[in-house]
C-alpha cells in the first residue's frame, strides 16, 4: 500500500454529491452503503436499480419515463436501455435559470464575451428555426468543422434540439481529414468559421473550406461564424452565423422527444492507419453517463464553474459541454494552451474562478517543465483537476500536490471516444495515490484480464468491461450488420468489452493505464507499457518528449526510443546513459531500449497525442494510411529508413 498524496477531509465528503447519493440510494434500497467499494459493488451488480437512481438524483428531464431501465442484460452488445423512454439532450441541457451564467467564451485574441442561460436559449432557438427552414430534421445529419466558441454550442444544441445528430471536427483539419470525416456522414448544413488564433499566429481558413463545401454534394447550407473578418467562404448557400440569429429573434424553442438510443453524435477514431470510423453515441446514454460522471465523480455543483481544454475534435468537448445539463457555467477557450507560456491557463483559470479544470497529461507536464508555481493564495476556487489523453506520471501527481495547489481532488482519468466517457475516474471522496486513477466508474464493471480471459489484480492485462453499459456506442455509421464494431470491442472476450488499454488494477483499488494495449512491447515474449517508459524519461532534463515503439528483428522485438531534445541540449552518450539508467532503475532492464536517437519531431494526432503506431508502421516501411488523422503528418518522414544499418 502507498501512502496518499490527499486525503478528503469529512467535511469535504460530507458536502459532495457522491456521499448525498449513496445517502440517497442507501435509504431507498434499504442499504448501507458504508464506503465507494460496497456502492460499486451495487451499481454492477444491480444496474436497473443503479442507473434509474443516477436518473432520478441527476434530474433528468423527459416526457415519458421506462418502468424497465435495462431490459437483455445478458446481451453485450444487444442490451436495451429505458425502452419507452422519450428525451431530448438540447432540453436537458438548458434548464438553468435564465439569468444564471452558462458560457464564458475566452479566446487567444483576448475576445471574452458571455450568455446567460436564458441568451443562450434565445440563439439556440434561432438557430433551430433556420435548421427547419433548411429542411433538417430527426436522424439528419449537421457538422461542424468549428472552434471551440459559444456559437458552436449554440449549433450543436440546435441541431440535438431538432433530433439530428452533430459532428464536428476543429478548423485545423486539413481538406481530407475533414472529407474523409463528414463524407461518410453526408452533413446537411455545415458550420464553420473563417479562420482561428493558434500560438499568436492568424489562420485564414476560407478557401480550404470553399473547397470542403465544393466535395460535399449533402450540403445545402454553410454558416460561418466571423473570428477575422478577413476572408470569405465561396458559395451562393452561405450564411453568416450572427445574421441569421439576429433575423430569427422571437423563434419558439421547442424539444423533438426521442428514444434514449436515438443518435446524438457521431465521434471518430483518430483514423492514423485507415480512414476514421464514424462511432454514433446515444442521446440517453450519453446525458446519464454524462450527468453521473460530472455530478457524482468530478463533483460539478449547479453554479459551478467547469473548463477543460479542448478542441471540438475532441471527445473532451462534448464530456465539457454536457456541464450545462447540471447548471454548471462551461468556459470555453479557443487557442494554443501554452502561449505565450505553459501558465496562461491557470491565469484564466483565476480570472475566471474556475472549480473545476481539466487538460491533457501532456499540458501538466509541460507546466512542470515550465517551473510553474502557483501563487499563494490563487486558484481558491479550484477544487477538482482532471487529467486524461495519456496516463499521468507519478511525478506530475507530485508536482500538482508540491506546486499548484494542496487541496484539491487531482483526478486522473481513462476511457475514449469509443464511449464518450470514462471507464476509470476520479472519486471526491476516495484519496490520491501517486500514479493511480482513483476508481472504477459508477455502473462500469471494469475489471483487468490475461489472455486467458481470467480476472487478475496487481498485475498487468487487458482493461475490459463485463458487462452492459449505456454509453456503449449505437454502432458505427455505415456498419449494417455491426461486423465492424463487434470486431472493434468483442472479439478478443466474448460478450465482454475490450477497446484496448493496457493495465493493472492496484492493491489500493485503483487503477494505471499502461497505454494502448495495440502499442505494447513484446520483447522476449515479456509485455511492456510504454507509459512505463515514457515515465522515466520525462525525469531527463534534456528531452523534451519522446515516442517509443517495437522493432520487428527476426522471430523477436526491440524496444526503440525515439527523442525530441530541449532547446540547445542534444543526444549525447552521457545523456543516453542517464536515459538507460533512469528505464533500468525506475521500471526494469527489460525496459531499456536497445536504440535510442534523437528525431526533430514526434507525430501525434490532432488531440495532441503521442501517435505510436504510425511510427512503429514507418520504421519497418510500411504505409500510413490516412495521415490527415495527424496533426503534423510531414514529421513521419523522418522516420523511414531511420533504422537502417543499426542492426549490426
Amino acid at each position: 500500500m502507498t501512502i496518499p498524496l490527499w486525503v478528503p477531509s469529512k467535511e469535504w465528503v460530507r458536502k459532495t454529491h457522491m456521499a448525498a447519493f449513496m445517502d440517497a440510494v442507501g435509504q431507498k434500497y434499504g442499504t448501507d452503503f458504508s464506503n465507494y467499494g460496497d456502492l460499486h459493488a451495487w451499481s454492477v451488480s444491480a444496474k436497473s436499480d443503479f442507473w434509474q437512481a443516477v436518473w432520478d438524483y441527476c434530474g433528468v428531464v423527459s416526457k415519458s419515463q421506462s418502468d424497465q431501465p435495462l431490459l437483455h442484460e445478458d446481451q453485450f452488445p444487444g442490451a436495451v436501455w429505458f425502452e419507452g423512454a422519450r428525451l431530448n439532450f438540447a432540453e436537458n441541457c438548458l434548464q438553468g435559470d435564465d439569468e444564471a451564467l452558462a458560457i464564458i467564451e475566452r479566446l487567444e485574441s483576448g475576445r471574452r464575451q458571455t450568455l446567460t442561460y436564458g441568451q443562450l436559449r434565445q440563439r439556440v432557438a434561432a438557430v433551430r428555426a433556420f435548421l427547419k427552414e433548411q429542411g433538417v430534421g430527426v436522424g439528419d445529419r449537421v457538422a461542424g468543422m468549428v472552434p471551440n466558441t459559444a456559437d458552436t454550442v449554440v449549433a450543436m444544441l440546435a441541431t440535438a434540439s431538432l433530433g439530428a445528430v452533430w459532428s464536428s471536427c476543429s478548423p485545423d483539419f486539413g481538406t481530407n481529414g475533414a472529407l474523409d470525416r463528414f463524407g461518410q456522414i453526408e452533413p446537411k448544413v455545415l458550420f464553420t468559421c473563417d479562420g482561428y488564433h493558434y500560438s499568436g499566429k492568424t489562420f485564414d481558413i476560407c478557401e480550404r473550406v470553399s473547397t470542403i463545401l465544393a466535395s460535399l454534394p449533402s450540403v445545402q447550407a454553410c454558416v460561418v461564424s466571423r473570428l477575422l473578418n478577413d476572408g470569405q467562404v465561396e458559395g451562393s448557400t452561405v450564411f453568416d452565423f450572427e445574421d441569421l440569429v439576429s433575423e430569427r429573434v422571437g423563434a419558439s424553442l421547442e424539444f423533438t422527444q426521442l428514444p434514449f438510443n436515438h443518435p446524438l453524435y457521431i465521434l471518430y477514431s483518430s483514423g492514423t492507419t485507415g480512414k476514421p470510423k464514424c462511432i454514433v453515441h446515444s442521446v440517453g446514454g450519453t446525458l446519464l453517463q454524462h450527468l453521473k460522471e460530472h455530478q457524482l465523480h468530478a463533483d460539478i455543483h449547479e453554479g459551478d464553474r467547469l473548463f477543460f481544454y479542448t478542441t471540438c475534435g475532441w471527445m473532451m468537448w462534448n464530456w465539457l459541454v454536457s456541464g450545462l445539463a447540471s447548471k454548471a457555467t462551461i468556459i470555453l477557450y479557443d487557442g494554443a494552451p501554452v502561449y505565450p507560456s505553459a501558465s496562461a491557463l491557470f491565469e484564466l483559470i483565476n480570472q475566471e474562478e474556475v472549480t473545476a479544470f481539466g487538460a491533457s497529461a501532456r499540458y501538466i507536464a509541460a507546466l512542470q517543465q515550465e517551473g510553474y508555481v502557483a501563487a499563494p493564495h490563487t486558484l481558491a476556487h479550484l477544487r477538482v483537476m482532471l487529467s486524461t489523453g495519456s496516463p499521468l506520471a507519478h511525478e506530475s501527481f507530485e508536482y500538482v500536490y508540491r506546486d499548484i495547489k494542496q487541496d484539491i481532488c487531482l483526478a486522473s482519468i481513462s476511457g475514449g471516444t469509443d464511449i464518450v466517457s470514462s471507464f476509470v475516474l476520479g472519486n471526491p471522496i476516495l484519496p490520491v495515490h501517486a500514479g493511480q486513477i482513483q476508481c472504477a466508474g459508477l455502473g462500469m464493471d471494469v475489471q483487468v484480464w490475461n489472455d486467458a480471459g481470467e480476472r487478475i489484480y496487481q498485475d498487468k492485462g487487458e482493461l475490459v468491461c463485463a458487462s452492459p453499459f449505456p454509453s456503449a456506442p449505437i454502432g458505427f455509421w455505415g456498419d449494417a450488420d455491426g461486423s465492424k464494431y463487434h470486431d472493434a470491442y468483442f472479439a478478443q472476450f466474448p460478450n465482454v468489452w475490450a477497446h484496448g488499454d493496457f493495465a493493472e488494477q492496484t492493491a489500493e483499488g485503483g487503477f494505471v493505464i499502461y497505454g494502448r494495449s495495440d502499442a505494447v512491447l513484446n520483447p522476449g515474449g515479456v509485455r511492456i507499457g510504454t507509459a512505463e517508459i515514457y515515465r522515466q524519461v520525462e525525469q531527463i532534463p534534456e528531452v523534451l518528449e519522446s515516442v517509443c515503439v517495437g522493432q520487428r528483428v527476426g522471430d523477436d522485438v526491440r524496444v526503440v526510443l525515439f527523442v525530441v531534445m530541449q532547446a540547445g541540449q542534444a543526444l549525447t552518450d552521457e545523456v543516453i546513459v542517464n536515459i538507460k539508467r533512469s528505464i533500468r532503475t525506475g521500471a526494469s532492464p527489460r525496459h531499456v531500449p536497445a536504440v535510442i536517437k534523437a528525431v526533430a519531431d514526434i507525430p501525434k494526432t490532432r488531440s495532441g497525442k503521442i501517435s505510436e503506431i504510425p511510427v512503429r508502421k514507418a520504421i519497418h516501411g510500411e504505409t500510413v494510411n490516412n495521415t490527415e488523422g495527424l496533426s503534423n503528418p510531414e514529421s513521419l518522414a523522418l522516420y523511414f529508413g531511420i533504422l537502417d544499418g543499426e542492426l549490426a
